[in-house]
């Protein structure tokens, strides 16, 4: 013979029950208010762009390799409500994917909703040490008529939505500079102008 339900037990599963399935809801609202949130103020990563590269000198002596340019960067925040933190950014310049000049930090900023910001350091490769094969590589470049460098950008980003700022992200940038090149007849010094502006690659 089975037992007699007792009232209360019953009541106490029915509000255990209530207060599940409020909870339930609750949560299921908050997951997707933050999901909505998070789809309209989602950053779009900040697009880049190289404007000029400007070589002051380069020598080619074997098996050396080394240059000095000063390159110029446009930056610009897509995002109409998300500002953007640009921190502990380093510009260099690579050869064949061996680097060809020492980072150069460049001024941290705020970049504002749909703010544009420039910079434009100055890149040295005297004290790099490069691959051997580099010097001639570039030669054979130049007597082709065209080096194509890249300009990169490694640092850290942060985004700002009103008085919230999120923690950092990595930010590398990649842009290509195409330079004709005019041989100065048999010595090593040699004439390289920058072709056109170009759009660069963004990894955030």
């Amino acid at each position: 013979m089975s037992k007699e339900k007792h009232p209360r037990d019953w009541i106490l599963r029915r509000c255990c029950g209530a207060v599940c399935a409020c909870v339930l809801t609750l949560a299921a609202v908050v997951g997707f208010i933050v999901l909505v949130i998070y789809l309209a103020l989602r950053p779009s990563k900040p697009s880049f762009y190289l404007q000029d590269v400007q070589l002051r000198s380069i020598d080619l002596s074997d098996p050396a390799l080394s240059l000095n340019l000063q390159a110029t960067i446009a930056s610009r925040n897509p995002n109409e409500r998300v500002g953007v933190y640009y921190k502990t950014l380093d510009a260099f310049a690579t050869y064949r994917d061996e680097p060809v000049t020492v980072p150069v930090a460049l001024p941290a900023i705020y970049q504002g909703h749909k703010d544009a910001s420039v910079w434009s350091p100055v890149l040295s490769g005297e004290s790099v040490p490069v691959a051997a094969y580099a010097a001639d590589a570039m030669r054979q470049d130049i007597a082709a008529g065209y080096v194509l460098l890249h300009v990169r950008v490694d640092g850290r980003v942060k985004w700002k939505v009103g008085s919230w700022v999120s923690g950092g992200y990595h930010l590398f940038v990649n842009c290509p500079a195409l330079l004709a090149a005019v041989p100065a007849g048999v010595n090593t010094t040699v004439s390289l102008k920058f072709t056109h502006p170009a759009d660069c690659t963004v990894d955030v």
